[in-house]
């Protein structure tokens, strides 16, 4: 069963008409450099080409402390796809919307948590019936996990995220919201969060079918643990809750050993454990342990069987190596 803690972390410190859901969208790689490849979807790169999300680290050193830090990280646990066949409950679905999508009010305090200090305020782009993360058809939920908003505006190439949304007449009401400009390696002021715990985007690291497919995966994957000290390393701008030093920090980044067999995988769970080799994994919040956030979509079926039949666990990873790390 999947764990949502965004808030926790927190208290301790359907598209618009005529537009099209991501998944729709090949994501094919533009803007390639020798640092990276910048993702592209509703024709926008997804941040440059040299942004920490789209850099290949299969060739950066380990860190000294990876044994440590792995061992802290539920090393037994098994690597699990957090997403589904549909969109109902698992996964986190996203919409593109044109430049011309209108401006509805965003309001703050959804169940109490009012996090607007943090936030970029609205009105933003966001359509009535935008997909709200727990449930496609209608309103999720309210228990039903952090009910993330992710909105791509094609033209201006901005990326807008809700955290705990609800629907209200005429907008929405939100714990949270972050708005980022996509052409910039752009990052949150120091300590602030985001629509993530660790003031990191969300959709650069989704997990999406159609790149999985295509075998085209060139970014690194958002993931969770259960435990996360109160420190940060950068791109993450936000603290963990556990006073625990040998617990990992926010934007840590690990990667799938090199020597780890994948020729029991083929299609898209190869493309998956490619990139994960290639790209790795950022910590980005709080929750059941080695759980990578994607779309759902039907296609994902195959990949699910395969990682069931032959599971990767935590100890098969290892960390690369971290610049300075900000305590709180």
């Amino acid at each position: 069963m999947r764990i949502s803690w965004l808030s926790v972390v927190l208290l301790a410190a359907g598209c618009a008409a005529g537009t099209a859901p991501v998944d729709s969208d090949p994501g094919i790689p533009s803007g390639e450099s020798s640092t990276g490849v910048s993702p592209r979807i509703g024709g926008c790169d997804i941040f440059p080409a040299d942004n920490p999300w789209n850099r290949d680290i299969s060739a950066e050193p380990v860190d000294p402390a990876s044994d440590a830090l792995i061992a802290a990280m539920s090393p037994e646990a098994v690597l699990h796809l957090d997403l589904g066949t549909t969109e109902e409950y698992y996964g986190i679905p996203y919409t593109v919307v044109p430049a011309s999508q209108p401006l509805v009010p965003i309001t703050y305090g959804t169940g109490g948590y009012d996090y607007s200090d943090e936030s970029d305020p609205g009105p933003l782009p966001i359509p009535l019936d935008a997909a709200i993360e727990g449930g496609s058809s209608a309103d999720p939920d309210p228990d039903s996990g952090d009910r993330h908003v992710l909105v791509l505006q094609q033209g201006s190439c901005t990326l807008y995220e809700l955290y705990n949304t609800e629907r209200v007449a005429g907008g929405f009401r939100v714990s949270s919201s972050a708005v980022w400009n996509l052409a910039v390696n752009h990052t949150r002021p120091t300590g602030w969060t985001s629509a993530d715990a660790a003031g990191l985007p969300i959709l650069p690291g989704l997990l999406k079918y159609d790149e999985a497919a295509a075998g085209t995966i060139t970014h690194a994957l958002r993931f969770t643990t259960p435990a996360v000290r109160r420190a940060y390393v950068a791109p993450a701008s936000h603290c963990g809750s556990y006073s625990d030093p040998s617990r990992p920090p926010y934007g840590l980044r690990v990667r799938l050993k090199a020597a780890f067999d994948l020729s029991p995988y083929s299609g898209a769970a190869r493309s998956v454990l490619t990139a994960l080799q290639r790209y790795g994994l950022i910590l980005a919040d709080q929750g059941s342990p080695w759980y990578v956030t994607g779309t759902s979509n039907p296609g994902w079926a195959g990949a699910l069987s395969q990682l069931r039949d032959h599971p990767v666990r935590g100890r098969d990873f290892e960390v690369i190596r971290f610049g300075p790390i900000t305590t709180c």
